[in-house]
């Protein structure tokens, strides 16, 4: 299973700044004010050849304080039922205050590996400081500065101690269909009519599947592990703090899958979450078939499906080379072709084009029929083209100037790949090297 790391602490303690750290990025918005983070951040991170995932848990204030505290302490809670790592963020100038110990009490009584971060140890003499945080009987504390990334080195390290290397473990041979969108869209009922049983529960409550639910799936010719997964939702929607439950399962099955199925609400169309999760899902270079569920409620006319269609397209681009069907499942409507679909998109991202085939079929295209233009007068000339070992299609075509390649050109060899070989609905990388 991907390893996940839960960044937890009371507001303001830096948890946004050590999350960008972590995820080399500007995701997490930072600011002095507490509770700016309001949405849960999540992202990888990688340390001496070690993968994880890292979710920013940042406290946020509802009503008054009491509601305040209690959302802190849930948070706290899911993560310590859901992370492998969870680092405990406290704030040496502020110093030790009763929420950090309310927090360090919960976390005494898992077994799970909790780190005791003192941040914002911005030079050698607040070192000293740190000294009362011994009395959380959290063992070793690791004083860091979120900011300039110091003492994060030493953090890292005792972080992945335990990790596996590699990629992540399948446990077995068949394709993993992970089904993600947000909560109420129609998964669970979407397994259910596929398998003809109830293997999970239904409701039109929003967020009842709270866990991630594996159902084997071997009929018609299909042989899947599919997988359902807890919806994830807005912040500003949930009163009972499910959304981070949610993430954390769903990351773990997009993570763990080969191809995911994206399904949306027809009657609420493409929303920013379902975009997030799209994010999610393209970013781990995962096969993705995007379902358009209860398209029964839809209005229509001869024009619907294809404005609909051309919409999502748009907000998804660049990568719009994707599967979009059409379903009711309620009504049963076109629900195998999304298993025919899954079907090919990973058979797709299993392909293996062979650098012969690559070179005879490709090699023409950029070097003589559309090579890539002159920059600064100097010509690019590309010369060998191979495929590398990897779960998904990544591709390095060899070059006399790669660094004169730009995206517009890139685009154009990865749309013509797609022509040739039918990547549809798969990620793809292409790398430019010097030969």
């Amino acid at each position: 299973m991907p390893n996940i790391v839960a960044i937890v602490g009371r507001p303001n303690v830096g948890k946004s700044t050590l999350f960008n750290r972590l995820t080399e990025s500007r995701k997490a918005i930072v600011d002095s004010v507490s509770g700016v983070t309001r949405d849960r951040q999540y992202g990888h991170s990688d340390w001496n050849g070690k993968r994880f995932s890292v979710i920013d848990t940042g406290g946020y204030v509802v009503g008054g304080d009491d509601t305040f505290e209690q959302e802190i302490r849930r948070q706290v809670q899911l993560a310590i039922e859901e992370a492998d790592v969870i680092l405990f963020l406290v704030d040496v100038r502020e110093g030790l205050t009763p929420m950090d110990e309310d927090v360090a009490d919960m976390l005494r009584k898992t077994t799970k590996k909790v780190l005791l971060v003192a941040n914002k140890v911005d030079d050698s003499n607040m070192i000293d400081n740190i000294a009362e945080f011994y009395q959380l009987g959290l063992g070793d504390i690791y004083p860091i500065a979120g900011i300039s990334g110091s003492g994060t080195g030493d953090l890292l390290d005792e972080v992945v101690k335990d990790f596996d290397e590699g990629d992540i473990d399948t446990h077995d041979d068949l394709p993993r269909i992970a089904v993600v969108g947000r909560p109420n869209v129609g998964k669970s009922s979407f397994i259910n009519t596929i398998t003809g049983q109830q293997r999970n529960i239904v409701t039109p409550i929003a967020g009842t599947t709270r866990d991630s639910i594996f159902t084997h799936y071997n009929l018609f010719g299909f042989d899947f592990n599919f997988v359902d997964t807890a919806g994830l939702r807005k912040k500003s929607k949930v009163e009972e703090d499910l959304e981070f439950y949610s993430v954390l399962r769903s990351i773990r099955s997009i993570e763990n899958s080969d191809v995911c199925i994206l399904m949306i609400d027809a009657s609420q169309g493409l929303e920013q979450q379902d975009l997030n999760i799209f994010s999610l899902i393209t970013r781990n270079n995962k096969g993705v078939v995007i379902v358009v569920n209860k398209w029964d409620l839809i209005e229509k006319n001869n024009k619907t499906h294809t404005e609909f269609e051309q919409v999502i397209r748009e907000r998804i681009a660049p990568f719009d080379d994707v599967p979009i069907i059409f379903t009711s499942v309620i009504n049963k409507q076109r629900i195998f072709r999304v298993l025919e679909t899954a079907k090919q998109v990973y058979e797709a991202r299993s392909r293996r084009i062979s650098t012969a085939e690559l070179n005879d079929q490709l090699l023409p295209i950029v070097k003589e029929q559309n090579p890539p233009p002159s920059v600064k007068g100097k010509w690019i000339k590309i010369k060998y083209i191979t495929q590398l070992p990897t779960a998904y299609p990544q591709f390095v075509f060899f070059c006399n100037l790669p660094q004169y390649i730009r995206d517009p050109y890139r685009r154009f060899v990865e749309n013509r790949m797609r022509e040739l070989w039918d990547f549809h609905g798969v990620p793809m990388t292409i790398y430019f090297r010097e030969k």
